[in-house]
C-alpha cells in the first residue's frame, strides 16, 4: 500500500479554506497536499476551459502566494479582488505588489485592509506612516554583504557558524532526493562546510548521521560545538495525522536535539513540546545556552507563526515555552529567530515596515529597544 508523508506549514505559509466542485475537485486535491505547484497548473486550465470563477482566481493567487512568485500572485489576487475579499487577502496582496516595487498600488490595497481590519497591528503601523520606503532606503547601511560560492541554484539558507569554524546550513541541494511538493525542490538536507583562514569554504558536504527521508534543517549549535537543536519533521517521533481514506499521512515541523560524541553527531531525540497540532522550528541558542529560541503557531501564537523562547533545564528538559509578545511578533508571521552574542534578536517578518516579503528586523533584547529593519543591502524587493 503506498503512503504519503505531507509536511503541514514547513515554512507556515498561510492557507485559504477550499471547497470542492466538480471543476475544481483535481485542483483542489493538490492544493490541500500543499503541492501549490501543481495546483496552480490545474487552476489554470480551469481559466483556459472558461470554468473559472472567483474561487479559482483566489486559490490561483494564493498558490503563487505560497510559493512566492509575486508577479503571478499580484496577477491572479487583481483578479479576485474584482469581488469583495476578506482583510487578509487585501494583506497578501499588497505584499506581492509591495515585493514588485508597485508601492502606490500596495498602498491602495492596504488602504482596504485597514479599512476592514483597522484594530490590526499592520494597520495601524500602515496608517500612521504609509510612505515608509524612502525612509528604509536612505537609512544609514548596518551591513555589507557578499555572495558565498557554495550556494547552489537550489534552496540554501540558515547558515550558523560555529566555533570551530564549521557553517551548518539547510540546502535543497541533493537532487537524488524525490521533490516536495510545495515547490517543486527536493526535500531539504542539512550540509557543512570549513571556512577557511582566507575566508574561504570547502565544499559543503551532508552533516552526516543528521539527515533522514524527510526535511532537515536549519540547525543551531552550542558554544561547545557539542549540542545540535534542529528542524526536522514530527515522522521522525511518529507524531503525525492518518487520512485512511487518502491514504496520506500528515506531520508537523518539530525540533530535535542532537549530541557528538568522538566528533559524530547522534542520540537524536524529539523536544517534549513537539505537537501534531502546530509547527515548532528553526531554532537559535542563547550564548551561554541556557534559553533556545524558535518560531512557532503553537496556541498563544498572535499570528501565523510567532517567535518563542523556553528556557533549557537540564539534558533534553525544559521550562515551559514563552511568547515573546506583541514587541516583536505580530499578527502576521515572525520567523528565523538568530540570537548573537551581544544578545541581539533578528528575525524575519512579512508583518511590519518592510521592501516586500519577508524582511529581517533587529532588536536589542538586553538595551530593550524598538524593532529596526536591517534595511539595505539585507532586505530587498524579494
Amino acid at each position: 500500500m503506498k503512503k504519503t508523508y505531507i509536511t503541514l506549514s514547513f515554512v507556515f505559509a498561510g492557507l485559504t479554506l477550499s471547497a470542492q466542485n466538480k471543476h475544481t475537485q483535481t485542483a483542489d486535491k493538490l492544493y490541500n497536499r500543499y503541492e501549490y505547484i501543481d495546483a496552480a497548473e490545474e487552476y489554470l486550465k480551469l481559466v483556459s476551459n472558461n470554468k473559472a470563477d472567483n474561487y479559482v482566481y483566489r486559490q490561483l493567487a494564493d498558490s503563487y502566494y505560497n510559493v512566492f512568485n509575486t508577479v503571478e500572485a499580484a496577477k491572479w489576487y487583481a483578479k479576485a479582488t474584482e469581488e469583495k475579499q476578506d482583510a487578509e487577502l487585501y494583506y497578501r496582496y499588497a505584499q506581492m505588489l509591495k515585493a514588485n516595487a508597485q508601492y502606490e498600488a500596495s498602498n491602495q490595497q492596504m488602504e482596504k485592509f485597514a479599512a476592514l481590519a483597522p484594530s490590526d497591528q499592520r494597520a495601524i503601523a500602515f496608517k500612521k506612516e504609509p510612505n515608509y520606503i524612502p525612509r528604509l532606503t536612505d537609512q544609514q547601511k548596518m551591513f555589507d554583504f557578499k555572495t558565498l560560492d557554495i550556494n547552489s541554484d537550489k534552496s540554501d539558507f540558515g547558515a550558523v557558524l560555529t566555533n570551530d569554524n564549521t557553517l551548518y546550513f539547510a540546502s535543497a541541494r541533493n537532487t537524488s532526493r524525490k521533490s516536495y511538493g510545495w515547490n517543486d525542490e527536493p526535500y531539504l538536507d542539512l550540509y557543512k562546510t570549513t571556512r577557511n583562514a582566507d575566508g574561504t569554504f570547502s565544499k559543503p558536504t551532508e552533516a552526516e548521521g543528521m539527515n533522514s527521508k524527510w526535511h532537515d534543517g536549519p540547525a543551531a549549535v552550542s558554544a561547545d560545538g557539542n549540542t545540535m537543536y534542529f528542524s526536522s519533521e514530527t515522522f521522525r517521533d511518529k507524531i503525525f495525522d492518518k487520512d485512511k481514506e487518502k491514504k496520506v499521512k500528515f506531520g508537523n515541523v518539530g525540533l530535535f536535539r542532537a549530541t557528538k560524541t568522538d566528533g559524530k553527531w547522534g542520540n537524536i531525540q524529539a523536544l517534549p513540546f513537539n505537537n501534531k497540532d502546530y509547527n515548532v522550528g528553526n531554532p537559535s541558542l542563547s550564548k551561554d545556552g541556557k534559553t533556545l529560541y524558535f518560531s512557532s503557531n503553537m496556541p498563544g501564537t498572535l499570528g501565523g507563526s510567532d517567535i518563542w523562547k523556553v528556557e533549557i533545564t537540564g539534558d533534553n528538559t525544559y521550562g515551559t515555552p514563552q511568547n515573546l509578545g506583541n514587541t516583536i511578533n505580530t499578527e502576521g508571521r515572525e520567523n528565523f529567530p538568530f540570537l548573537s552574542d551581544d544578545n541581539k534578536l533578528y528575525f524575519s517578518s512579512d508583518s511590519r515596515q518592510g521592501f516586500g516579503g519577508l524582511d529581517v528586523f533587529v532588536v536589542d533584547l538586553e538595551k530593550g529597544t524598538e524593532v529596526k529593519n536591517v534595511g539595505k543591502p539585507v532586505n530587498s524587493e524579494k
